[in-house]
Parts: C-alpha cells; structure tokens; sequence
C-alpha cells in the first residue's frame, strides 16, 4: 500500500497486488470492492511481470532478527549468529509471523518477561506458531495455538517440527469462521489435522486453564472477541494484546479493562503491546 505517491489532499490509496495469469482481475476487484462497500469498482491498471521465483524472492528478504540479547528468531535457511542464544527456527510460508514486525517483538519480549517455568500458554491467532513455540523455550510446559487459516496451523506444525516441539507439548487447533478462507480440503493440513490439530469443540475444555493468554492480531477481532480470550486465562493469569496501532490502545484499555488490572503499554515503531492480569473478580455487568 503506497501512500506517499498520493496527494496529501486526498483520501486515496494506491494497492499493489500480484495474481496469477489465470485469475480474473475484475472479478477479484469487484469481491474486494463490495467487501467494503465501494459503489465504484475502483481505478486500476494491469502489468503483465515476467515470471520470478517469489518464494526465493522472500526468502532472501528475510535475515536472523535480534528480538534482545540472547534471543534470535532465525529462518530456517538461514545459520544462527550466536548458537548458544535462544533460536526460533521459522519458515514462515504464507502464516504471519517472522520476528520482523515490531508487535511480534513485543509480543516476544512479554513472554520472555513473563514465563518463570511450567505454564501453560494460549496463543490466540498462532500464525507461524512463534509465539507458542518460543514461549516453551523460555520454559512453558504447554502450549496451544489457535488460528482461522489453515495454512497457518500448517505452518506452526512444521515449526513445531523445525524447533524439536513435540506434539503432547504444544498442539493446534483450527477455528472455524465464517470469513476465514481456509479449507479442509488442503492436502497439506490434512495431514497436519490427523497428527497435530483436534476439534475446535476441544478448545471448551481449556476455559480458564491458561496461565498466559496471547493473541498479536488486530483491532477489531480483539474488541469483539475480548470475552472469549479472557475466557482461557485463570484469574491472576497474564494477557497479552496486540496487532494494535499506538493510537488505537484506547480502545483495548477501555474494552479489556473490566477484565484486566495492572495494565502496562509497550510500544515499538508506532506499535503497541498491551498487557494485565486477570482479575480474580472480574468488574463486569
């Protein structure tokens, strides 16, 4: 998304969005447009790109990220910088979740804070499984990872793998969601689904289980899931938000607040991380 090329007058945009020779452009602009209710199908051009490796293209882009001193979070491809540190092997395939972007960051530097041995953890839209899978190098005994994508749980599967998390350790749930596009029928987590995922109907069974509850979304799915997440934490439990722009803190502070006391504010590249305790009485009507 490019901003800068816009006049400042404006409340335009310009996207830039790659599609395969095959897909129908216009069909796509159309279901993107009406998703947000434009009347107008929007101005756009099409340039035909000579082919490209973009996998290898990705790959390259990424590099081993110091999240602090004696914390790496390093791709798969790439060799540790320090092999006595805390690595997190990642490959990230097409799940969030690199170390790169500052609320992972934040979201890393709360677990390595908050985890003194054996808890048991909840990482609420698990992408990559990073936050899990780093979580239990820190010294958690369990970890759950959730998400709507199944290309995400694929993912953390085989980041599970990569970083030797056996499955009793930390296991992967698929959350069924009207606007999520994943789809059982992928070969890939079908697999994953039969030897590391279970039924989401599971996921009832941790009510008020977790010690930590973490979830680096964003805005909107945190304000209208709040009770649901709050839900996993025991009283007195850490929870972790994040995915949130500096400015919009407000409003997970005004929405979180009933439930949350000793609430702090994180904040890295326009970026925020908020973070309390779970009431042991919660302050709702």
């Amino acid at each position: 998304m490019d901003q800068d090329d816009v006049s400042q007058s404006t409340d335009e945009i310009c996207i830039s969005s790659i599609f395969p020779e095959v897909e129908d452009i216009s069909v796509s602009i159309l279901h993107a447009a009406d998703s947000i209710g434009l009347k107008e199908i929007p101005r756009y051009e099409v340039k035909i790109c000579e082919e490209d490796d973009w996998m290898k293209r990705s790959q390259e882009s990424l590099h081993p990220v110091q999240v602090t001193e004696g914390l790496w979070v390093v791709p798969q491809w790439c060799t540790p910088p320090d092999v006595q540190a805390t690595n997190i092997i990642v490959n990230p395939g097409l799940a969030f979740g690199t170390g790169e972007h500052a609320t992972t960051k934040l979201c890393l530097l709360l677990l390595h804070g908050c985890i003194k041995g054996g808890e048991h953890i909840l990482d609420y839209g698990t992408g990559t499984g990073i936050l899990a899978i780093a979580a239990l190098k820190f010294g958690a005994s369990f970890a759950v990872g959730v998400d709507v994508d199944s290309e995400a749980i694929a993912s953390a599967s085989q980041n599970a793998s990569l970083n030797n998390i056996r499955p009793d350790k930390m296991q992967l749930h698929l959350i069924t969601s009207e606007t999520s596009s994943s789809s059982k029928d992928d070969s890939t987590f079908g697999v994953m689904e039969r030897e590391n995922t279970y039924e989401i109907q599971t996921i009832t069974t941790y009510c008020a289980k977790f010690d930590v509850v973490i979830a680096n979304i964003l805005l909107n799915p945190l304000m209208d899931l709040a009770d649901q997440i709050i839900s996993y934490a025991k009283p007195g439990a850490v929870v972790g938000l994040s995915g949130v722009l500096s400015e919009q803190v407000q409003y997970i502070i005004e929405r979180y607040s009933p439930f949350l006391e000793d609430i702090k504010v994180s904040k890295m590249d326009d970026w925020a991380c908020v973070s309390g305790r779970k009431r042991i009485y919660l302050n709702v009507r």
